[in-house]
């Protein structure tokens, strides 16, 4: 008889069984991210159940009617290679419909397949690391000085999404800190960096210029003093890779950013730092 699995909505609590297996798959995800994936789409995280026991899960986060964005799409290595994978793949996809323009960041092993599906690689992410210290430069100020509503709008012009709701919570994460720089009392730019199951990861990092963007990055180093700090950069945006280099930050791991109805039109040249390979 063939094994039926089971695919339903994640509880809260079972997130952090996603974050769990996506640290043994070496993708080190920040230990508190949880109830931010959570709270921005509590119907969008699927867990599959074989006979019970939880063998795979995928999130499908709806951001809103036109945008939504794939990850954790992991089935534990016992259980793979039985179609477990496709039937969550579909579940995901069948929720986020077919009017939406899906995201995803894809490993290298998997890209074929998501071409398969109809998503298209637009640019790649490559993860730049360093040991994490330094000196707060001027300027800086405190994102929790900076009105919410001014965050969510200079958000807003880097992603193809409004993420009120995400960022309720990512701006006040344990563990973290969250830091921008004002011209005139505007928003210039900003970023976050968060405890990570390895050391710690930096997502965002916004900014209206590279200058702006190094001042932050070094604000945010100093956060992880001694600690391993990871960024993700796209790799069409000349001034990211510039300032990682500048900076002495060694490459790693690589992924594929791909959407189903090809690329948002987004400022990539102010796209410093990737928020999260999970959610977008």
């Amino acid at each position: 008889m063939k094994d039926t699995l089971k695919i339903r909505p994640m509880n809260r609590p079972e997130v952090a069984l996603a974050i769990k297996w996506a640290a043994i798959e070496g993708w080190n995800p920040g230990i508190y991210d949880a109830d931010s994936y959570y709270q921005t789409d509590p119907q969008g995280f699927l867990l599959g159940e074989l006979n019970g026991e939880p063998i795979g899960c995928i999130s499908a986060v709806a951001y809103d009617e036109h945008f939504g964005f794939i990850g954790f799409y992991i089935v534990q290595p016992e259980y793979r290679g039985r179609g477990f994978g496709i039937q969550l793949w579909q579940a995901a996809m069948d929720y986020l419909g077919t009017n939406r323009n899906i995201g995803l960041d894809g490993v290298i092993a998997q890209q074929d397949n998501y071409k398969k599906s109809g998503f298209h690689i637009a640019y790649k992410h490559i993860r730049y690391q360093k040991t994490g210290g330094g000196i707060i430069p001027p300027d800086i100020v405190l994102l929790d000085t900076v009105p919410f509503e001014e965050l969510v709008a200079y958000d807003r012009q880097f992603f193809p999404a409004q993420r009120r709701k995400f960022l309720q919570n990512w701006l006040h994460l344990p563990n973290s800190a969250a830091c921008g720089i004002l011209n005139d009392g505007h928003l210039t730019g900003y970023g976050v960096i968060r405890r990570s199951q390895s050391g710690y990861r930096i997502g965002p990092l916004f900014a209206d210029n590279e200058e702006i963007a190094e001042k932050i990055l070094q604000a945010l180093l100093t956060k992880g003093i001694n600690s391993s700090v990871f960024i993700d950069i796209p790799d069409i945006n000349p001034q990211a890779l510039a300032l990682v280099q500048r900076h002495k930050m060694q490459p790693g791991f690589e992924a594929a950013r791909m959407y189903t109805k090809g690329a948002p039109d987004l400022p990539m040249n102010r796209i410093f730092g990737v928020t999260s390979l999970e959610v977008g």
